[in-house]
This record gives structure tokens, sequence and C-alpha cells, in this order.
């Protein structure tokens, strides 16, 4: 497929990265916020929209469930993605010439150990590519940044340290949504995604994944959050392993809808291979 596929944040950013792996045949159209990568699509500026939605070390993504379900919008596809964080800077500087690295506040705290065995202090930075743009531009000799290799090649800077997270199991996973559905089985491991408001009854979300249980069908994700910063309106995210069309897949949903007050499906698509 061909075609446009946008992204949040600046060029080189891990969403750039996963666009990249994703959809290499496809241009990456980088967006300002997840709000403006939702219109892009639904304005047909883009075709598909890549959004994170968790990450394994920080957890759930800011307002992506809130987003989600007033997008307009279908997942089509999941992409996890390894978050490989490297230390650049401009031709020519050694690690020894560097005193500050900027980053993404949640890339710092990842490379403490490298940072602090060379007695580099790190600053937070609103956008980690951002931060590469900014140091190719400014020619500081004496700082460094902490970003993806992506970005040193976009931004000409050279790779002094190479994958020097702490830990080696940071990955985020990333849905890819369209202005189409697309449900069709294209898979055996399928992945339905869907939110949901309990009714207003004893033990209604109790009642409610019984039917999972009982059919069953494989939970895998479930987390509430709030609607409109009422602490009375819970909504929550689900993800099960199946297809609606599998028999015990619909009699759990069925179920589920009884117990409900709002159900909608987000999408249903293949299981990407390191999920297995």
């Amino acid at each position: 497929m061909s075609g446009c596929i946008a992204f949040q944040g600046e060029p080189g950013a891990y969403s750039h990265q996963a666009c990249r792996e994703a959809r290499p045949e496809m241009e990456a159209l980088p967006c300002g916020t997840f709000e403006d990568v939702i219109e892009a699509v639904r304005s047909r500026q883009a075709d598909l929209a890549m959004l994170p939605v968790e990450n394994s070390t920080y957890g759930r993504v800011a307002d992506i469930h809130r987003l989600l379900p007033e997008s307009g919008l279908h997942i089509v596809d999941e992409a996890f993605v390894r978050v490989h964080i490297s230390l650049m800077a401009l031709p020519g500087v050694k690690i020894g010439d560097i005193r500050k690295v900027r980053a993404h506040l949640v890339l710092l705290p990842q490379c403490a150990a490298f940072l602090a065995e060379h007695g580099i202090k790190g600053e937070a930075a609103a956008d980690s590519a951002g931060a590469a743009a900014e140091l190719s531009e400014a020619g500081y000799t004496d700082q460094g940044v902490l970003a993806s290799d992506l970005s040193a090649d976009i931004y000409g800077l050279d790779i002094l340290a190479r994958h020097i997270e702490d830990h080696a199991h940071n990955t985020t996973r990333f849905l890819i949504m369209a202005r189409e559905e697309d449900a069709a089985r294209r898979s055996d491991e399928m992945i339905t995604t869907f939110v949901f408001r309990v009714r207003n009854i004893p033990a209604a979300l109790y009642k409610a994944m019984g039917g999972f249980a009982t059919n069953g069908v494989n939970m895998t994700k479930l987390e509430s959050y709030m609607v409109d910063g009422s602490f009375t309106a819970t909504q929550f995210y689900a993800d099960i392993q199946g297809h609606p069309d599998d028999p015990a897949v619909a009699r759990a949903l069925e179920e589920l809808d009884y117990f409900t007050s709002y159900l909608k499906i987000l999408g249903t698509y293949p299981a990407d291979l390191p999920r297995s």
C-alpha cells in the first residue's frame, strides 16, 4: 500500500520509526499533536494514523484511550517497536567532550547508568528528535542528544554510543488506524479492541467479564479511565484474543452487551508477531 501515514512528533521520533518499520512504502507525515494526527486522516491528508497506545516501561500513553473512541477511525493493525536509545552529537565530537545531553523526559532515566559512568548531565527536552534538530542547527560541541538512530541519520549527527538504555525490554505498542474498517480475518491470531461502560447495577463489571471466562476468551488488557473528568463515569478499554465472528467471542460480547450501557468495537486486526 502506498500513500501517507501520519504520526505525532518531529521527523526521527520513535513514532516515525514505527511508520518506517510497519509501513516502509508509505510517506510519513509529522504532526504536532495526537489530535492533529487523527484530523490528518479524517481530512484525507493522510491514509493512516500511527498512534502509540502503551509502553512496556511507562504504561498507558496519556490521552490516547480518551481520543480513540471519538476519533471516528478504526484500528486496522498493531505494531510493536523496540525503543533503542543512542547518544549522538555533531560530527567530530567525542564522548569525553559531552557535558550535557538533552532528551525527552522519559528517556533520561532509561540511560541513567551510562550518563553516570561518563559524568554527563541530563536535561529534559520537549521532544528528543526536536532536540536533535536543534543541536544540528546550534552547533554546540559540548552537548549531545539521546534519541533514535533515525534522528542521527536525518539531522546529520554522529552516533557516539549506540543503544545505551539500561534495560533491554523497552517496547512501545502502536495502533495503526484508518477511516474505513477492515475486520477481515487476515490472520489465525486476531485481536479485538473495544470500549464499554457498565450499567449501574450491583456487580455489573464482574458479571460483564464472566462471559469471557465461561466462553474461554482470553482478555489481554482491561483498563479503566474517567470520562469527562467525572469520578462516577468510568469507561473501560479492553483487548481480547479472537474475532467477533468466532462463536465463543460472539457469545461473550453478547453477554457483555447485556450488562453495559455503552459498547463500541474500535477494531479487529491481526496480532503483531512480537505479541506471540
